[in-house]
């Protein structure tokens, strides 16, 4: 009797949990689903758009071969803007969790603040962004003041990651726009933290800095990954993100084909930053049980 209570108890979470995520099912399946299959489907096709009907003609894996192996247009384009990428997404998490560390605090007037914060994720839309941008705006304006950027092309020279540095400078406030929703995140993973940890450590006579690595850094760990793994596909899908311009353009068979193409890419990078933070952290972890 005890098992089939058991079993009914367990069948009845699952449908509890099924009937939550059916909404999100059903509209993924309706929404998302087909409209996915159907592009794989035309990257396999060359696609013409007739007075009466569509056309499909299978062309095979002649688009793929052609983007990957016969055109450079596609690196052209994501080589640079990866490197932005590679630069800005610690940039965004590091300062992310710096801000929530300061609005977690006690401090009046600190709902404010985790608004201010949160808003540039509610109003500022892809068209916004790309007005600012357009408009030049988004710099910091000490960085002309002081010729950063003179400085940056003396120590980078014809470096490769010179011009995605420059432009990281100049579109820097913008960005960190897009940091609303990982502070809000590492927000609610500090308020997870037990406050008896942190009044066990200021008895034994631990600096703030000694606090940082030893409970917030470890707890928070979970929630730095999380954010990188957002933050990642944040930052590919951006507005002014060149490859999804490059996407835009041409016919549907050839568009779907880069489009899964730079799927599989951002699948890969995220796989590669899952790894290597999988990696860093176990190594932190056996040095401070050491």
């Amino acid at each position: 009797m005890a098992g089939k209570r058991i079993l009914s108890a367990r069948t009845s979470r699952k449908l509890e949990g099924t009937l939550f995520m059916a909404p999100w099912l059903i509209g993924f399946i309706a929404f998302l689903g087909f409209p996915l299959l159907f592009s794989l489907y035309m990257s396999f096709h060359q696609v013409k758009i007739l007075p009466k009907r569509i056309v499909y003609d299978f062309v095979g894996l002649k688009y793929y071969q052609e983007i990957l192996f016969n055109s450079s247009a596609l690196y052209d384009q994501l080589i640079p803007y990866f490197q932005e990428v590679v630069i800005m997404v610690p940039v965004i998490v590091i300062f992310a969790l710096m801000i929530a560390i300061m609005l977690n605090q006690k401090l009046p007037g600190r709902f404010v603040f985790r608004a201010i914060f949160f808003l540039p994720v509610i109003f500022s839309t892809g068209a916004v962004l790309m007005s600012f941008m357009n408009q030049g705006e988004g710099n910091l304006s000490f960085l002309e003041r002081y010729n950063v950027g003179g400085y940056i092309d003396m120590f980078l020279g014809d470096n490769s990651w010179a011009k995605p540095v420059k432009q990281v400078m100049n579109h820097f406030v913008l960005v960190l726009w897009y940091s609303g929703v990982q502070i809000l995140l590492f927000i609610a993973g500090l308020q997870t933290i037990s406050s008896s940890a942190y009044e066990s450590a200021r008895i034994d006579g631990a600096t703030p800095w000694e606090v940082f690595w030893k409970i917030t850094l470890p707890a928070m760990s979970p929630f730095i990954l999380l954010n990188l793994i957002y933050t990642v596909v944040d930052m590919f899908t951006f507005p002014s993100n060149p490859v999804i311009t490059l996407i835009s353009t041409g016919n549907y068979g050839y568009n779907s084909a880069m489009a899964w193409i730079y799927f599989l890419i951002i699948l890969a990078f995220l796989g590669f930053v899952i790894l290597l933070y999988g990696r860093i952290n176990r190594k932190y972890a056996k040095s401070d049980r050491g």
